[in-house]
């Protein structure tokens, strides 16, 4: 069975009074371990589609399960303790908090979710380590550069081991040499963890670390290779 299933998903909005059609009868499926890349132009509702994988937005029509779950079945309590467990997200703005050390801003997720002290310090020590961040868990986000910053915010996503990662242009914020590093750095945690990875981006290098390319426009995906 695939670990995330999207079935004939629209989205309307209300634009100034009238209808604006964000997603149109968007249907795919995404296999555990998968790294499928989201590519079109702008407007083209990749974001949309994200907000929508990660509950954090709900469709107007159609389904979307996660592991068996339907999202739009839930409640808000209950789809915010899924994204906890199951959900990692990759923002292009990084979306640290200031007031955190970068350890504690890998760890809170855990700690939202009732992890021990002990083991969730463990578990950030050892996800640090693995990001070539170990040197700099003590600093805050703005002692940072910009391509540490992401790579603590991929420690933050996948500290939890959800099934699903979801990158929104993750590298749009970035030089072309740490845009390469962060790209690799999800491509090589996507294989060893097997974490499905579902990008959204403009870039073609960063599309090139997938394995399916689904391009959308218009609300509507037209090209699956």
């Amino acid at each position: 069975m695939p670990i995330l299933v999207v079935d004939n998903v629209d989205k309307t909005y209300d634009g100034a009074g009238r209808a604006v059609n964000a997603l149109r009868g968007v249907t795919f499926n995404a296999e555990a371990g998968d790294f499928i890349a989201l590519t079109g132009p702008s407007g083209c509702g990749k974001s949309t589609l994200l907000h929508i994988l990660g509950g954090i937005d709900r469709p107007t029509r159609g389904r979307v399960l996660l592991d068996g779950v339907e999202l739009v079945s839930l409640s808000e309590e209950d789809l915010a303790r899924l994204r906890r467990k199951k959900i990692g997200f990759v923002f292009q703005f990084f979306n640290l908090l200031p007031t955190l050390t970068v350890a504690e801003n890998v760890e809170l997720p855990l700690m939202l979710d009732g992890i021990s002290n002990s083991s969730a310090s463990k578990r950030t020590t050892e996800m640090l380590e693995r990001v070539g961040l170990g040197g700099r868990a003590a600093h805050y986000p703005a002692e940072l550069s910009g391509g540490e910053m992401q790579r603590a915010a991929v420690a933050r996503a996948v500290v939890t081991r959800p099934d699903l990662i979801l990158a929104d242009e993750p590298t749009g914020n970035l030089d072309s040499e740490n845009g390469t590093q962060v790209m690799k750095l999800l491509a090589e945690l996507n294989r060893e963890m097997r974490i499905t990875v579902i990008l959204a981006t403009h870039s073609n290098e960063a599309a090139q670390y997938a394995v399916r390319l689904l391009h959308m426009r218009d609300g509507v995906i037209e090209e699956i290779a």
